[in-house]
């Protein structure tokens, strides 16, 4: 089955609906964001969910010893680094790591090779910020990275769109963020519901 990431979680009632609701990980933005939270509220968050969902922290550009220390205090399963971190940088951790390559031309794609022992994520590309763009990218772009190796697929993904995007790409997993808010750091759950639904509708369909 696809694996369901739902990011920018900022509440524990956020957290339990969408584990609830089956997604296999969720994101904590320890960069600057209107979804940034605080390690002791993302602490308490992790204490209170089942041990099976994965508990993924989001960082850009920050130091490795903040990187470790953050992941320590909260209790992380993955960190997932948003901006441009090297790949020697992103082997001096002992947690998974997840990559983001951010997609502006099909020429993007190249920069996934260079961090063959992380996992990929595919994300739009703006200059003005690192991630949360609320934006798909050219998803016919992300053809030939399929090709290649499998990837997470992120950037303006909703309801309305990911049973496309799933069928298209076959990617690994999907990442949602915004596509699934009432405002900034809120979800919907509704919206969270259908967002589940329409990736598991995608999965039977594929067979």
């Amino acid at each position: 089955m696809t694996y369901i990431k739902i990011c920018g979680i900022t509440n524990l009632q956020d957290a339990l609906s969408a584990a609830a609701l089956g997604a296999d990980a969720l994101g904590f933005i320890f960069a600057p964001s209107p979804r940034r939270i605080d390690p002791s509220a993302v602490r308490e968050i992790i204490s209170s969910l089942p041990p099976s969902v994965e508990k993924v922290g989001v960082f850009v550009n920050e130091d490795l010893s903040e990187v470790q220390r953050v992941a320590s205090f909260c209790g992380l399963d993955t960190l997932q680094f948003h901006g441009q971190e090297s790949p020697e940088y992103c082997c001096r951790v002992s947690l998974r790591v997840i990559k983001v390559i951010r997609i502006g031309n099909a020429e993007s794609i190249e920069e996934m090779e260079k961090y063959p022992t992380a996992s990929i994520l595919l994300d739009t590309y703006r200059t003005d910020r690192f991630g949360g763009t609320g934006e798909p990218f050219i998803w016919e772009w992300a053809r030939e990275a399929r090709s290649r190796r499998e990837f997470i697929l992120s950037g303006g993904l909703d309801p309305g769109n990911v049973y496309r995007a799933i069928h298209l790409l076959h990617p690994l997993g999907v990442d949602v963020c915004s596509g699934v808010e009432r405002v900034p750091g809120r979800k919907d759950l509704l919206k969270m519901m259908e967002f589940v639904k329409e990736v598991r509708r995608a999965d039977e369909t594929d067979g």
